[in-house]
């Protein structure tokens, strides 16, 4: 009987989700009557104007993925550790039937075989459902991620009079150029650093 053990891989790779970042500025900026005429200018001046975000910069240095990716790398070693010991408690088990089994009875063999049976499903069975519980909780701290990228660039986008805020990321996605002038990474990090920061106090 063999054991196929369940691999948690942390969070690193499922992190795709900064596709949140296009197209959240969707309403035009309207200013009021008593608006200064300076914020007027610098609306205006934005008006139609599409930039964007490095992606990877961004998850880089927004200390929230930071926090979250060691967390779930944490738990997804303490989960990889504990499949890991029931797999090797189940071999042992294994291993002393087989150096046992010449001396047993033909009955003494039958009712071991049966109970390491239902054992292996048991365990085959854990896994199946860590696995399962570590990828919901995954997707719910995505959410979590996402919405918070998500809701900051839409105030942003309005408060600046963007009309778009597009992702980059080298060697994926459609853009092939874009001048530095459109590139609001550091802005953008800075901020979502600072709302994270008050969340915390």
């Amino acid at each position: 009987m063999k054991v196929n053990t369940v691999k948690f891989s942390g969070l690193a790779t499922a992190i795709a989700i900064v596709s949140v970042m296009s197209a959240c500025g969707n309403k035009e900026t309207k200013t009021e009557g008593t608006t200064a005429a300076k914020t007027t200018v610098a609306v205006d001046a934005n008006k139609d104007k599409i930039v964007f975000v490095d992606s990877d910069s961004l998850l880089n240095q927004y200390e929230y993925f930071k926090v979250l990716k060691t967390k779930m790398e944490s738990k997804g070693k303490a989960a990889d550790a504990d499949l890991k010991a029931k797999g090797q408690a189940f071999q042992r088990d294994m291993q002393q039937y087989q150096s046992q089994a010449q001396s047993m009875t033909a009955e003494q063999r039958a009712a071991t075989e049966e109970r390491l049976g239902r054992k292996q499903q048991e365990l085959q069975a854990y896994q199946q459902n860590a696995g399962a519980a570590f990828q919901n909780e995954q997707a719910k701290e995505q959410e979590a991620l996402y919405n918070k990228v998500a809701d900051y660039l839409k105030t942003y986008a309005k408060d600046k009079g963007y009309k778009m805020v597009l992702k980059y990321q080298k060697g994926m996605g459609d853009i092939l150029f874009a001048d530095e002038s459109l590139d609001v990474t550091s802005e953008v990090i800075k901020g979502l650093n600072e709302a994270y920061n008050k969340e915390k106090k």
